[in-house]
């Protein structure tokens, strides 16, 4: 069964305080210009506002949702990820509806800057490979990202995915999100296909990879469907330990006239 060109997005689990952002926006108009998706589904618990909001909002099909109980119950030694659980709830609610509808999942935080190749949409289930990430013990693991999935209706790969995912929720960012998927693909091989770190994440997360996409230019996408932004590493003026960029500098002007990375994808799909 196909991987139908339907793309879905979660967003505003927690209270909105501040307008939709302008990178939202690009996220959404740039995987519009560049997939002609049949539906877009946006999740929200939080309705956006805002300019951006309003200019995107009567193309997208908005879906509320209910945080997930086994989230909201668990209880973080970590403080710091705890200001990020609305990540959490978003794990299991992206594995939920593609695997009740099919389709292309991306974070809000994506810039789509190529089309799919039509070979991934006959692919039962595609994640993508990342750097390995530190696992509970500390030690580096082999991890597939979950930003950016496409998925079969009833993907098999999907529902074993959900199967253990409660269990493998521990209140860390990667245990149950990007290190269990690499463990179920070994597993089950013939169930998912792994594209190389570059279709997904050419970019990394790391000062290197972040400096890459909103200081430096790089253009050379061959094979690149997507960036990914990493957002909540630099999305704060006052955190400086990723990049002095920040949000306060991803504006319009900025985009028009500053040549880097994301910005001479992003400028064509300004408002």
């Amino acid at each position: 069964m196909p991987i139908p060109n339907d793309f879905h997005f979660v967003f505003g689990l927690k209270r909105q305080t501040e307008p939709f952002h302008l990178v939202y926006y690009l996220c959404l108009r740039s995987c519009i210009e560049t997939h002609q998706p049949d539906n877009i589904f946006f999740y929200y618990r939080h309705k956006p506002h805002g300019r951006y909001w309003d200019l995107i909002a009567n193309q997208l099909t908005l879906r509320k949702v209910d945080l997930v109980d086994h989230v909201s119950r668990f209880t973080y030694k970590n403080r710091q990820v705890k200001k990020y659980n609305y990540a959490h709830h978003a794990d299991f609610i992206r594995l939920e509806k593609l695997y009740e509808q099919g389709g292309v999942y991306a974070d809000m935080d994506t810039l789509f800057v190529d089309r799919i190749p039509e070979t991934l949409y006959s692919k039962p289930f595609v994640i993508g490979r990342e750097d390995e990430v530190a696992g509970p013990d500390g030690k580096l693991r082999a991890s597939l990202c979950n930003a950016f999935l496409m998925a079969e209706k009833g993907s098999l790969f999907a529902a074993d995915w959900l199967s253990e995912m409660s269990g493998a929720f521990d209140g860390t960012w990667s245990n149950h999100s990007t290190i269990l998927p690499d463990k179920l693909s070994r597993e089950h091989p013939d169930w998912v296909h792994i594209e190389p770190q570059r279709t997904f994440y050419k970019h990394m997360w790391t000062p290197e990879g972040i400096n890459r996409l909103f200081v430096e230019v790089d253009t050379d996408t061959t094979g690149v469907v997507s960036f990914h932004l990493w957002n909540h590493l630099w999305w704060s003026r006052w955190r400086r330990d990723f990049t002095k960029f920040h949000a306060g500098k991803m504006t319009e002007k900025n985009i028009r006239t500053v040549d880097t990375t994301y910005n001479l994808i992003a400028r064509k799909y300004l408002p």
